[in-house]
C-alpha cells in the first residue's frame, strides 16, 4: 500500500498523516496476516487502534494472551514496559511496538539502581512490584502484583516480613489501608495522568451527578477522596467502586445506574461504552489523556507492520528473573487483571 505509506510523516510528535479509515484497517489486517502477527491493544489506546486489534485489555492480560496465541509475532499497541512484559512471558516470539518512544511516567519513577539501594536498606524485606515496571525492575522483584490482586499478594506475605511496595504510591496507600499492614514501605512514584485526577474534581462531579456510580482506578490521586465520600455518607458506598481497568469492564455490565463517572485515562471510555452501551459513561477529568499511549497512531501501526519496527529485546537472564516474579504472583491463586 505505497499510497498510504507515503502519507506517514516522522515528525517531532510521532508518526502522522494517515487517516484510520476502512482502507487503512483493511491494509493493517492484510499485513498482520502476512506477518503471522497478532495485534494487541491496551484499553488506553486510541479507539481506532482498539477497534482494529485482535485483542484489547489490560497489560498483563494481553501479555498472557501473547504467550497463548499461535502467531509468532506480537504487535503490542501500548507503552514500552507492556511490550517488555510480553517478551518476558513469550521469549521465543518476536515482539514489536509501533513506536519505541512510547514510555511510561510510572514505570520510569523507579530505576534498577534505585531499587537495589532501597533493598540494601531493608535486606530482609519482600519486594512487591506493580506490573507497571520495567524488565530490569521486575528482575529485581520478589513478586509482582496487579491493581486488582495487590491486596491478595501483600496479604499472602508473612506478616512478620517487611514489604517494599513499588512504584505507585496511590495503589500502595490503598493496599496498606485495606490490609492494615504497618510494616509496609511505599515508593513515592506515580502515573502523571492518574495523579492529575484529584479529589476536588471528583467531589464536585459526585455532587453534580448524585445518581451516578463512581469507577475509580486505585492509581488515581482521588482514590482516597472516593472512599472518604462513601465513608462520610455524602455518596452511597455501594456506588463507589475502586477497580482495575479489567474490573471496570466487568462492573460496567453489572452497573445499576444509568450514568457512571470514570476516574482513569480517557481511552478506557471506549471499551466501557462498548461493554454497556445503555449507560452514560463520563470522565471525571476529560483531560486525563496519556500522550505516551497516544503515540501509537494509525501511521505508527502501519509503519510497524510494513517495516517490522520497533522490535523489543530483553536480556535472557533478566527475562528469566522477571518471569519468576510474575509466576510467583500467579501461583497465589488470583492473577487478577493488569493495571
Amino acid at each position: 500500500m505505497p499510497a498510504l505509506m507515503e502519507q506517514v510523516v516522522d515528525g517531532p510528535e510521532g508518526y502522522e498523516g494517515v487517516q484510520a479509515g476502512p482502507e487503512w484497517a483493511a491494509e493493517v489486517r492484510r499485513l498482520a496476516k502476512a506477518r503471522n502477527a497478532t495485534i494487541l491493544a491496551h484499553n488506553y489506546q486510541l479507539p481506532e487502534i482498539q477497534d482494529v486489534a485482535d485483542h484489547v485489555g489490560d497489560s498483563l492480560a494481553l501479555s498472557r494472551m501473547a504467550a497463548e496465541v499461535p502467531e509468532e509475532t506480537i504487535i503490542f499497541c501500548g507503552v514500552h514496559f507492556m511490550a517488555e512484559t510480553a517478551k518476558i512471558l513469550s521469549p521465543e516470539k518476536t515482539v514489536l511496538i509501533p513506536d519505541q518512544r512510547a514510555g511510561c511516567s510510572l514505570a520510569d519513577s523507579i530505576k534498577g539502581d534505585e531499587l537495589r539501594a532501597w533493598r540494601a536498606e531493608f535486606p530482609d524485606a519482600v519486594v512487591v512490584s506493580y506490573v507497571n515496571t520495567t524488565a530490569e525492575v521486575k528482575a529485581l522483584t520478589d513478586i509482582c502484583c496487579t491493581s486488582s490482586n495487590a491486596v491478595d499478594v501483600v496479604a499472602s506475605i508473612d506478616p512478620e516480613r517487611e514489604v517494599l511496595f513499588l512504584p505507585d504510591q496511590f495503589l500502595g496507600a490503598h493496599v496498606k489501608r485495606v490490609t492494615g499492614r504497618a510494616n509496609m514501605h511505599i515508593w513515592a512514584g506515580e502515573c502523571h495522568v492518574h495523579a492529575g485526577i484529584n479529589g476536588d474534581e471528583l467531589a464536585e462531579q459526585a455532587r453534580t451527578h448524585p445518581d451516578a456510580e463512581l469507577f475509580v482506578h486505585p492509581e488515581c490521586g482521588c482514590a482516597t477522596s472516593a472512599l472518604y465520600l462513601a465513608g462520610e455518607g455524602s455518596f452511597p458506598a455501594d456506588r463507589v467502586h475502586i477497580l482495575s481497568t479489567g474490573g471496570m469492564i466487568e462492573q460496567a455490565k453489572a452497573a445499576k445506574s444509568s450514568q457512571v463517572l470514570v476516574a482513569t485515562e480517557i481511552g478506557m471510555l471506549h471499551q466501557l461504552r462498548k461493554a454497556a452501551p445503555g449507560i452514560d459513561f463520563q470522565a471525571v477529568n476529560d483531560r486525563a489523556s496519556c500522550r505516551y499511549m497516544k503515540m501509537i497512531t494509525p501511521a505508527a501501526l502501519l509503519r510497524c507492520l510494513v517495516e517490522g519496527a520497533d522490535e523489543v529485546h530483553v536480556d535472557a537472564e533478566m527475562a528469566a528473573l522477571g518471569r519468576g516474579s510474575v509466576q510467583r504472583m500467579i501461583a497465589i491463586g488470583n492473577s487478577g487483571g493488569g493495571e
